[in-house]
């Protein structure tokens, strides 16, 4: 047979869905919007647990939480998987104000970056202001020695896709206060990474360099980012700040796993999850709270469905993405050293909004098999379908499975920087219609690549 023969003849197979899967995704719809469990399963982990920074006591309380939900819904083999991950605390509150020349003081709203040291007391230097990171990169010691830098680089609000505006700006809060350090800075404040100008200050985490000292870094509101940058067109101005935050050993902790066990191919395994930690502001309920209800309620409704996978079915939620990620890491590592099978991960990391689509980091026979699934999608608006990104906890699979297609659901994308890694991302800011509409989506895609993926896998 030559080659487009059996390219067609493949392409024929995974087109060939029925009217089955047409009914069987209705139902895995109506089962999330009119029997749904996600929306409130999302208002305890937020509101009995609340935000779950990875080594605190709500960490751990939310690794039991896990389990004991996984197995109320009668999921197989529900255990913890034990990692080690980093441990680094917040402290008493922040303080942060601007002090002029004539002694008047303006209380900003400030967050120290994850991973920050503290102030040792309270710090005061004169402000230096640059709009970018290159251009501190760029600048003479002499002009920033001594002083506390101030780095004010907008996201580029032009940008459709947010994460692309946010990946722009990512740099000033991973690396400013390397590159203030660099040039004699006493401390490093950024605007926050976010679209709207308000008040609340966005956290995250930042690195250092053994090569030069640490400096504190906190992240300031877009708000004040903006009084502060037309205050110093004509004024000088010191900032004072005080943080208590610090660094301890690493901890143990834990992953959170449950299956459903394949009936065809039990020994291969779809992963899918999200993260259980979240910062220590808010209560982590776009980030990534609504991706741990994604996985959830997605499997709870193939359980509710009596659906029997082909493959086994595994949901993972996964520990300390947000400063180091070693629940992804140590997943990936101990998936390889147990010689286990996996053929395809998913996950949720983007917010619990409408759902638009999914996106592939895979081959094209992979992509391609995700957008066979475009027309049975169609009446639930999902439209995109195209190479893209998985998400940060599935990425190390790709280190030990180089073929392993990674698949990412992709939510509207507009409002997710309103609220990451800010004091704002609470349950209340959740829709409780768009948050199962996305459960259903991930329901569908697992039911639907749980019975293509191996004719992927065959191209």
């Amino acid at each position: 047979m030559k080659f487009s023969t059996l390219l067609i003849s493949f392409f024929i197979s995974i087109n060939a869905f029925t009217q089955d899967d047409s009914t069987i995704l209705r139902n895995i719809y109506d089962m999330a919007l009119l029997q749904g469990n996600g929306y409130e399963d999302l208002r305890s982990l937020c509101k009995d647990v609340g935000a779950r920074i990875t080594g605190s006591a709500e960490a751990e309380m939310a690794i039991e939480w896990g389990k004991a939900k996984m197995e109320s819904y009668g999921f197989d083999n529900v255990r913890l998987q034990e990692i080690e991950v980093p441990h680094w605390e917040r402290g008493t509150k922040e303080a942060g104000w601007i002090k002029l020349k004539d002694g008047e003081l303006i209380k900003v709203n400030m967050l120290a970056l994850g991973g920050s040291i503290g102030t040792n007391g309270v710090l005061e230097g004169e402000l230096i202001e640059f709009k970018s990171l290159d251009l501190l990169r760029e600048a003479d010691r002499k002009d920033v020695e001594g002083k506390i830098v101030f780095i004010n680089q907008p996201m580029d609000a032009k940008l459709i896709n947010t994460f692309h505006a946010y990946g722009g700006c990512y740099p000033i809060r991973g690396n400013g206060a390397v590159e203030g350090s660099k040039l004699g800075a006493k401390a490093v404040i950024i605007r926050s990474l976010g679209l709207p100008v308000d008040p609340h200050p966005h956290t995250g985490s930042m690195r250092y360099a053994d090569s030069v000292e640490k400096i504190p870094a906190a992240a300031i509101s877009t708000m004040d980012a903006n009084m502060l940058s037309d205050l110093l067109k004509d004024r000088k101005a010191n900032f004072v700040m005080e943080m208590d935050c610090r660094s301890y050993p690493p901890v143990k902790s834990y992953n959170v796993i449950g299956e459903i066990k394949g009936t065809k191919y039990p020994k291969k395994i779809i992963v899918v999850g999200g993260h259980l930690d979240s910062w220590d502001t808010g209560e982590g309920a776009h980030d990534d709270g609504a991706g741990i209800i994604h996985s959830l309620e997605a499997f709870r409704i193939l359980k509710e469905l009596d659906y029997k996978p082909k493959h086994t079915l595994r949901v993972v939620f996964f520990m300390n993405e947000e400063n180091g990620n070693m629940g992804g890491k140590s997943y990936a590592s101990i998936a390889n050293e147990l010689k286990e099978n996996h053929v395809a991960a998913l996950e949720s990391d983007r917010g619990g909004f409408t759902p638009r689509g999914f996106s592939c980091d895979g081959q094209v026979c992979h992509i391609d098999l995700m957008q066979k699934f475009e027309p049975l999608f169609e009446p639930y608006d999902l439209h995109v379908f195209e190479k893209g990104y998985g998400g940060v906890d599935i990425g190390p699979l790709h280190d030990y499975f180089p073929e392993i297609p990674l698949y990412g659901f992709v939510p509207d994308s507009q409002r997710y920087f309103d609220f990451h890694h800010a004091p704002s991302d609470v349950f209340e800011n959740v829709n409780k219609r768009e948050l199962e509409l996305g459960c259903a989506a991930m329901a569908s895609f697992i039911y639907l690549l749980d019975n293509t993926i191996e004719q992927a896998k065959n191209k």
